[in-house]
């Protein structure tokens, strides 16, 4: 995970206007291509989120009272780096048009009528 955020630190966290017909140049439908980019963001979006946590998770301070409040500087620090990456949709969409998102189509062992799925690995 630490290459993704290293990766996107200089990626534009602004959201900006898209060619429609560029993105669907490689699926041959727009539709697809978005669920394909929506697949990986949900991911991202998990993964950031997981990460975030275990590292707040260390500052932890199990207390039994309510009103005790510590705020620690590396924690406010942490919290702030993740705040300013980019939207995951974002750095999916840029995966996506790097060519960093492969797709592929298989056939569901389960499914005797032969209906066509979405695989899509990362």
């Amino acid at each position: 995970m630490s290459d993704i955020k290293t990766k996107v630190q200089g990626l534009d966290p602004n959201i900006r206007a898209r060619n429609v017909k560029e993105l669907a140049a490689s699926t041959g439908n727009i539709y697809e291509a978005l669920a394909i980019i929506t697949r990986r963001a949900k991911m991202l979006s998990i993964d950031l989120k997981h990460e975030l946590h275990q590292k707040l998770d260390e500052f932890a301070v199990s207390s039994d009272t309510i009103e005790e409040i510590h705020e620690n500087k590396e924690q406010i620090e942490i919290s702030k780096f993740y705040e300013r990456l980019p939207n995951p949709v974002l750095i999916a969409m840029n995966e996506y048009n790097e060519g960093e998102l492969h797709h592929r189509y298989g056939r569901d062992e389960n499914d005797d009528r032969g209906n066509v799925k979405s695989n899509t690995r990362f």
